[in-house]
């Protein structure tokens, strides 16, 4: 009775975790494709509907990342406390606050209230949580999956751009910008509904939410060691020194490429075309970064997202209103989303390879944390550098140059990181020859 018991419960989870999937790629393809990837659509018009400067305007993404960053680090104490689906929920709430927030306001400063509600709903349905649902919910391939999940940003991106593009180019709305923002409230309020009728937190039969495997992982994942071990390694501190000039460089240059493209004179249209298309590139990368780490693990895949960033980066800065230029803008918005999964996808895979089942949950968050208080910190430094210069050029090659200094650094910590898991799984075969 209780092996027919056991069965059931396995049938039953095989099933049921490709719903969760889904759910979580819904959950991606609505905040982050909706919230995020539109967000370079509203720097002109918002600034130049409140007559501000744009690093004026940038400020709000600055404090939506100050808050991702303090929420993160508070991420396995709440995870474990409410569990994902009530996360998720809660985000759902803020981000749709959020959104009513910037439709109604006519100051700078209701925008930065609503950038914090925009950071906590970010908090609760970004990476961190996609990744520890899947890291919960599967035990090999977690790479493809969460390639797959995240995968849904650019899907979703391709189709916000060209909607929330149409609200605000209208003439109908004046302006149009705050029409869009109450079609993605609504949006998120369908799934809201979703989230609380179909989600479960954990497979049937998993009594705790953060238990650590007893058994080594298969594929790339180990068991690793404790959280307060993982503190002292120096190599944890080069490593958050990565994810920070990371979290700088890649969004300091994506939050501004369509304001670049447009300054140096490119067309409406075209710069929509680049950025839908970036977004169609952005789901197949992510899958594809996913498959390439389970295929080949951690060096290869991070070495390949940090190298083309640089290149990218240099592209973006020498595009001009041209038709090599239109060629350079076209590479750039194909191939930045081959580099953007460092802030995503890469997030979890990071933690799991890099300090295992054991320090997953607190590990997670520390990343995170890390990455977007980097994130924070770009888009101001381009913006500023756009009102002080008039140009984004500088402020891109200086990203580039950053990148190049984190491929480096991440080749000490991947190391680093061999050598001590190598030690790691040494003592667990010599600790189960001794069992038997």
């Amino acid at each position: 009775m209780e092996e027919h018991r056991k069965e059931n419960k396995v049938k039953e989870n095989g099933f049921y975790k490709w719903i969760v999937v889904a759910l979580c790629f819904f959950t991606v393809f609505t905040t982050l494709g909706f919230c995020s990837s539109t967000n370079q659509l509203f720097v002109k018009p918002v600034s130049e509907y409140l007559e501000i400067s744009r690093s004026l305007y940038s400020l709000i993404t600055t404090i939506r990342y100050i808050t991702v960053t303090i929420i993160n680090l508070f991420f396995a104490s709440l995870i474990m406390k409410f569990g994902p689906k009530k996360l998720i929920l809660a985000g759902t709430i803020c981000l749709s606050l959020a959104m009513v927030i910037f439709a109604i306001a006519d100051s700078i400063w209701m925008f930065y209230l609503g950038g914090i509600f925009l950071g906590l709903g970010f908090a609760w349905t970004g990476s961190s949580v996609m990744g520890y649902v899947v890291n919960m919910w599967f035990k090999e391939n977690r790479g493809t999956i969460m390639g797959i999940v995240l995968c849904a940003n650019g899907l979703g991106g391709a189709f916000a751009m060209q909607v929330i593009s149409a609200f605000i180019e209208s003439n109908i709305y004046n302006p149009g910008y705050k029409v869009a923002y109450l079609f993605i409230a609504g949006i998120l309020a369908l799934l809201f509904l979703l989230v609380l009728f179909m989600f479960k937190n954990k497979p049937q039969g998993l009594d705790k939410l953060s238990a650590p495997a007893k058994k080594k992982a298969r594929g790339q994942g180990w068991s690793g060691i404790e959280f307060s071990k993982v503190k002292r390694k120096p190599y944890f501190y080069i490593a958050m020194v990565c994810m920070f000039l990371t979290g700088i460089s890649l969004t300091a240059v994506n939050s501004v490429s369509a304001a670049h493209m447009r300054d140096v004179g490119l067309d409406a249209g075209y710069v929509a075309t680049v950025l839908s298309l970036h977004s169609i590139a952005l789901a197949g990368f992510k899958f594809l970064v996913g498959y390439i780490y389970d295929k080949f693990g951690l060096r290869i895949t991070s070495g390949i997202c940090t190298i083309v960033s640089i290149i990218v980066m240099v592209c973006l800065a020498i595009v001009t209103n041209s038709f090599e230029g239109k060629v350079l803008a076209m590479v750039y918005g194909i191939f930045s989303s081959l580099a953007l999964p460092l802030e995503t996808v890469m997030l979890s895979i990071y933690a799991n390879d890099l300090f295992g089942e054991k320090s997953f949950s607190n590990a997670i968050g520390i990343i995170t944390s890390t990455t977007t208080a980097g994130i924070a910190t770009g888009s101001y430094f381009t913006n500023l550098s756009f009102d002080l210069l008039g140009s984004y050029k500088l402020s891109l090659l200086i990203c580039a140059g950053i990148m190049a200094i984190v491929f480096v650094m991440l080749q000490f910590v991947i190391n680093s990181v061999k050598k001590e898991r190598k030690r790691v799984e040494y003592l667990e075969m010599q600790e189960e020859i001794t069992n038997n």
